[in-house]
């Protein structure tokens, strides 16, 4: 499968590595394992024993050296073979290693040209750190199918409208015409809703109960990350005057029929209700993962391995902003794989 390298993968949430354990997770067909050194920075090497073959995390960390379960090699952060019960360290019992950063307690991994890593690449997501905890909540989906169905599903919320009917929907998005822009490599789309009945999700939140003028706005960048901005005021409020949602959407792909999804919230308003933030996160667990992944699993069965673009499929305006998306990737993917062929490995799939 073709993927973007030279670019920040979110690969886990912070808290997913504690010192002294390890987290193994197949992130673009491979299988990477994260643990914590003694000074606590995250290392994340190739979740395979050169020796053997064994998984690294059925072993178990020492200080800064993860310990193979199987043989007892060590390897430290880049790789490198620092114990061999067995005979003396060679060159042969090498790991390969992973840039990693951690940000916006998140953890990014750089699957690319590791000369090319800088952390100066990665998304502008200070809002994440920026907001208290009783105002910021994040959850995570282990879903299936394609990870570019995953983005399609956020870059066209009309969606909402007919699989959440109950919570997110209520015909809004349906009815505005969105508004769909590109700049500097980002594709913008943006909903306008004026003098319409709040959501229900909006109601219960916010306890509005007349017409509402609401805007949500997306925005995709590379491979893919998404912010969305959603904010409402009774009809004919100055926008300034109401609040808004700021939510992050992350999509990365475990393989070509799996998705690693990752998703969080804050907002302006109500920051120290602890009660308000619980409710709006366990709603939209709920929502992502008894709507959202099996709608899109079912999506992906139906296509029965099919690509995308094989089944010429019949667009509507409502795709504008989402295949917007898949072509600025696909053009991304073909420039890497001709300027960088080395990084597009045939033979790494496991």
């Amino acid at each position: 499968m073709r993927y973007l390298y030279n670019c920040w993968y979110m690969a886990a949430w912070a808290d997913e590595v504690s010192k002294g354990d390890m987290l193994s997770r197949k992130l673009l067909d491979q299988r990477i394992v994260f643990f914590r050194d003694s000074a606590n920075r995250v290392q994340a090497l190739r979740d395979r024993c050169p020796h053997r073959f064994a998984p690294l995390s059925k072993g178990r960390v020492e200080g800064d050296v993860i310990l193979c379960g199987y043989h007892g090699l060590g390897f430290d952060g880049s790789g490198t073979c620092t114990l061999n019960p067995h005979g003396p360290l060679t060159r042969a019992h090498a790991v390969k290693s992973y840039p990693v950063q951690e940000a916006f307690r998140a953890l990014w991994i750089w699957m690319g040209d590791p000369g090319k890593a800088s952390r100066h690449l990665l998304p502008a997501l200070g809002f994440v750190d920026a907001a208290p905890d009783t105002a910021f909540s994040k959850g995570y989906v282990a879903g299936k199918g394609h990870y570019q169905l995953w983005s399609d599903n956020i870059m066209d919320l009309t969606h909402a409208d007919f699989l959440h009917p109950t919570t997110l929907g209520g015909g809004t998005f349906t009815r505005a015409k969105a508004k769909v822009s590109e700049y500097e490599g980002k594709v913008r789309i943006r909903w306008d809703c004026m003098n319409e009945e709040p959501t229900p999700l909006m109601r219960s939140m916010r306890d509005m109960t007349g017409k509402v003028d609401s805007w949500t706005e997306v925005e995709w960048s590379a491979p893919g990350i998404m912010t969305l901005r959603n904010g409402s005021v009774p009809t004919g409020t100055p926008r300034e005057l109401g609040g808004s949602v700021l939510n992050l959407h992350i999509m990365t792909p475990e393989s070509k029929d799996k998705t690693h999804y990752f998703f969080a919230s804050t907002r302006d308003f109500a920051e120290d209700n602890a009660d308000l933030n619980a409710m709006f996160a366990r709603i939209r667990q709920e929502i992502f993962t008894t709507e959202d992944e099996p709608m899109i699993a079912a999506q992906y069965c139906a296509m029965e391995g099919e690509e995308f673009w094989t089944l010429k499929p019949a667009l509507l305006r409502i795709d504008e902003g989402s295949i917007l998306v898949r072509r600025r990737l696909d053009r991304m993917i073909s420039e890497e794989e001709q300027q960088s062929p080395a990084i597009h490995p045939s033979d790494e799939a496991e």
